[in-house]
């Protein structure tokens, strides 16, 4: 089995509220919670949860836009996590990030052309020609025409600009980019645009992904393989296929039953999920899920569960459905399956 492109070991993320007079006493959002996962070359991984599980935190951190508290961050082998400035430079080029807002996330007193030979201009010298030539040839990548190298970012549609965002970040080549709600500011049939594009992209280049969303519909599309977050931990991490057919963390099928289903005449599963998300500055003891898991038993109170192997390739943190009988084995990577899309046949239209 190869080594893979990207992997994470035990990140964890703690944001300090306040100063406060001894050190114990300050209180700390728990926003990643040893989170551990790998990602091969060619693979798109979905990070998945409710608002505030933590994915986009995931995504900064992987980015080195916030600091870990702990953990390791390995690209080829080599932990990002703990390089200082200058020895970071040079590993940015393997990653680049498409992010949320296609309006905000580009500078708007440059042109297209600017924008997506910037990040270029930071590392080498290029010519005004190679400059053309670059801007043009991305554009022409991501569906654009070369004239739009002139416009300004309040020129383009939505589509348009998030077109130009990923234009933008395969302008340095890498290896992995990571995707933080990449459309869900976009229309219905634009998302389905963006999505197409990705996926050409990534069998043309051989691009891996990590796509962060809380659009089920769209991760099914897109997705590899799924890890389900909730309240900064990995609770079922799975090939996307084998998720949606036969969810086993209970979580996991909650958030699949409550997703809308475009058919009015079929029947969807009930699962009775109550209350609200806890706290991450005050989370429960044991199995975060606890408090509002049909399933719960006394052990999921007091125990944090570990992801458990199981038979068909996903690990799953549950004391019910997957309890841990011994040391649990590494999580599954994209080689135990095909790295062409589930829906890969079929784009959407």
């Amino acid at each position: 089995m190869s080594e893979p492109l990207l992997k994470v070991e035990n990140l964890t993320k703690h944001y300090a509220l306040g100063l406060g007079f001894l050190k114990k006493s300050i209180p700390v959002v728990r926003a990643v919670e040893d989170v551990s996962f790998s990602v091969q070359a060619g693979e798109t991984l979905c990070i998945v949860g409710e608002s505030g599980c933590g994915k986009s935190t995931i995504a900064r951190l992987l980015m080195r836009i916030v600091e870990p508290t702990s953990g390791r961050v390995l690209i080829d082998g080599t932990d990002i996590a703990g390089l200082k400035r200058k020895a970071l430079r040079a590993w940015r080029r393997r990653m680049q990030m498409v992010f949320q807002d296609p309006y905000s996330s580009l500078n708007p007193r440059l042109t297209a052309g600017q924008i997506i030979t910037e990040p270029v201009d930071n590392f080498e010298r290029l010519t005004r020609s190679q400059r053309k030539s670059l801007a043009a040839d991305l554009l022409g990548k991501v569906g654009m025409s070369a004239e739009m190298m002139h416009r300004l970012p309040s020129e383009l549609s939505g589509g348009q600009r998030q077109r130009l965002g990923i234009a933008r970040a395969l302008a340095l080549q890498p290896s992995l980019i990571i995707a933080d709600e990449a459309v869900s500011a976009l229309d219905v049939s634009v998302q389905a645009q963006i999505l197409n594009l990705l996926m050409d992209l990534q069998q043309q280049m051989g691009i891996a992904f990590i796509f962060v969303s809380h659009d089920l519909s769209v991760v099914e599309h897109i997705g590899h393989r799924v890890a389900v977050m909730y309240l900064g931990r990995i609770v079922e991490l799975a090939p996307c296929d084998a998720l949606f057919a036969k969810p086993v963390h209970p979580y996991t099928e909650a958030l699949i039953a409550a997703a809308p289903v475009p058919d009015p005449t079929r029947v969807r599963l009930e699962v009775p999920v109550e209350g609200e998300v806890p706290s991450p500055i005050n989370p429960p003891s044991g199995c975060a899920f606890h408090p509002r898991c049909p399933l719960a038993v006394e052990r999921c109170r007091l125990e944090v569960p570990l992801l458990v192997p199981m038979a068909d390739g996903r690990v799953v943190a549950c004391h019910v459905r997957a309890p841990a009988s011994h040391i649990p084995a590494e999580p599954p990577t994209a080689e135990k399956r095909s790295l062409a899309p589930v829906a890969q046949p079929h784009h959407f239209s």
